[in-house]
């Protein structure tokens, strides 16, 4: 399988794999907001998310996968910066590199409120863009195996598209 292209301007390579072979490191991709990424090939995928939302997709056996970074609950017309279709356009590209939909698992990152003046607001975007990734994936009828969302920080986000793993960290805010 080949590496996808991503919908959207083209996805930045932070790094090529070292050669084939078990032993190569991953390749590396930066996702910036507003875009997808799917492949079956061995990358890890690496974005920062505030108040937005990645939704990470992955099916284990045919080892392929993909991750989005939506701005925005809704919009039109139909774009990866929009949940409301984001979720859907990703699906479609796993789907077309070769996973099944009965096998496909996700994980959600990111919603954070990050600005102080709107945290009081229990419906902020944030929380609204997680609320609008879990509809669509309860739409498709794909399980979400985990999360990390919410919360008043951003994170930096690295997910490996063919195994599934995701790692997280907070970023730090400078005082």
């Amino acid at each position: 399988m080949s590496v996808s292209a991503p919908v959207g301007p083209a996805a930045h390579r932070l790094s090529a794999p070292d050669g084939p072979g078990p032993t190569s490191a991953p390749a590396r991709v930066y996702l910036a907001p507003g875009r997808l990424y799917a492949s079956g090939e061995d990358v890890q995928v690496t974005t920062i998310l505030g108040s937005c939302v990645a939704v990470c997709l992955w099916d284990a056996r045919a080892e392929v996968g993909g991750i989005n970074h939506f701005l925005l609950p809704s919009g039109s017309p139909a774009s990866p910066r929009f949940g409301d279709s984001a979720v859907a356009l990703l699906i479609g590209q796993v789907l077309e590199r070769g996973a099944r939909r009965g096998r496909l698992a996700a994980k959600v990152f990111g919603g954070a409120c990050v600005l102080e003046a709107f945290r009081a607001d229990t419906w902020s975007l944030g929380a609204r863009n997680v609320e609008i990734a879990r509809e669509q994936l309860a739409a498709a009828a794909i399980p979400v195996v985990g999360e990390d969302v919410g919360g008043d920080r951003g994170r930096r986000l690295v997910f490996h598209v063919r195994t599934g793993a995701a790692w997280v960290r907070p970023i730090e805010m400078k005082g």
